[in-house]
Formats: C-alpha cells, sequence, structure tokens
C-alpha cells in the first residue's frame, strides 16, 4: 500500500475529527493573540505562552464535552 493511498484513507476516516482540531487551533491562537495584541499589551512574554500552553487541557476539555454532547443526542 503506497503512502498516498494510507494517507487518503486516513483523512477520510478522520475527516470530522482532523477538522475539529484544526478549528479549535485557529480560534484559540486566534483569541489569545487578539488579546495580547489588544488588551493586554503590558503582559509579560512568558503569559502569552502560558495561555497558548493552556490550549492543551483546554482542547481536551473540548473533546470531553462534545463527546458528553453527542452521548445526550
Amino acid at each position: 500500500m503506497s503512502l498516498k493511498t494510507r494517507l487518503g484513507e486516513h483523512v477520510r476516516e478522520h475527516r470530522t475529527g482532523m477538522l475539529y482540531d484544526l478549528l479549535f487551533a485557529l480560534v484559540w491562537v486566534t483569541l489569545v493573540s487578539a488579546l495580547f495584541d489588544h488588551v493586554f499589551t503590558s503582559a509579560p512574554r512568558w503569559a502569552y505562552y502560558l495561555c497558548m500552553l493552556a490550549a492543551i487541557p483546554a482542547y481536551f476539555g473540548f473533546l470531553l464535552s462534545l463527546a458528553v454532547a453527542r452521548e445526550q443526542q
């Protein structure tokens, strides 16, 4: 099986999950960047990086909430 075929299968199999991952990352980075560019302009750089790092637990909370919402439907 070629790499192209395996990659195509993987994308077809995980399409919605990959889309959620991408959308979450884009929204998170945009939100944090906007906050630190326009609201917290004098905040230290480490606070910016800490907020970016907070995306990891926030992402897993997002996935958990999706799973709970799907179970309730």
